[in-house]
């Protein structure tokens, strides 16, 4: 059989082009990530939606692999497959999702391979409409919701453990006073001895207005003899 009469059928044509709208917008999604130094970038977004795709075609067609379909003597419901894809897909999405200290990071990365797991689906199924309309939608979410969630006012979370030698350590009074100065809220402040090592300790969250205050913290900090440690341990995404 030759390429023309391969695609002399209009089913092979469809699923030929239903695959290639699945690689094509799967990699434009991935295009964003790569560009952002994330670990499930380009190849595997493209992947992950040509495979969803492949796999709604299964079910699509069935009745050209499937002869007892088209004589009516069979029921089959392809919805079952979208919902087998999608727990698939969780797994791949909680490998990009990774747990730095305090912060959470590859959310956003799980949730494009999730939202790019659906439009593959679509894509199989035939829908393009709607699966090349989410596709824009987000590329903007995740382009331009960026630039939106960089110069929107956030408060920021740390943890904030501090070390003295025995002895030399502040007073908790000026030591929330310093941090209150510097535009700092405390909250769960505790304390540790520890003769073997030699040091006194702070530990505490804390929380700003402002994310450029911890750098303005940690030069006053830094500038303290008594200190011989400290750490600013940001929280969240």
């Amino acid at each position: 059989m030759n390429a023309r009469d391969l695609f002399a059928d209009p089913v092979n044509f469809e699923v030929v082009l239903r695959l290639l709208v699945a690689l094509l917008v799967g990699g434009l999604i991935g295009l964003e990530r790569t560009y952002h130094g994330r670990p499930a970038g380009f190849r595997t977004h493209a992947l992950v939606c040509l495979s969803t795709s492949l796999l709604m075609l299964i079910t699509f067609y069935e009745p050209h692999w499937f002869p007892g379909l088209a004589q009516g003597r069979v029921v089959l419901d392809p919805t079952r497959m979208a919902q087998g894809i999608m727990t698939g897909i969780g797994f791949i999405g909680a490998g990009t999702i990774m747990r730095e200290g305090f912060s959470v990071r590859g959310l956003t990365t799980a949730a494009s391979l999730w939202i790019t797991a659906a439009i593959g689906i679509l894509v199989g199924v035939g829908f393009f409409f709607p699966a090349l309309l989410s596709t824009v939608l987000t590329l903007g979410t995740l382009s331009f919701f960026r630039w939106i969630e960089a110069r929107f006012p956030t408060q920021y979370y740390a943890q904030l453990v501090v070390r003295f030698s025995p002895g030399e350590a502040l007073a908790e009074a000026e030591m929330r006073r310093m941090l209150e100065e510097h535009g700092f809220s405390v909250r769960n402040l505790s304390y540790r001895l520890d003769r073997a090592a030699d040091f006194f300790e702070y530990k505490m969250f804390i929380r700003s207005l402002r994310r450029h205050n911890a750098k303005r913290l940690a030069d006053a900090l830094g500038k303290l003899p008594s200190i011989k440690e400290f750490r600013i341990l940001p929280t969240g995404n």
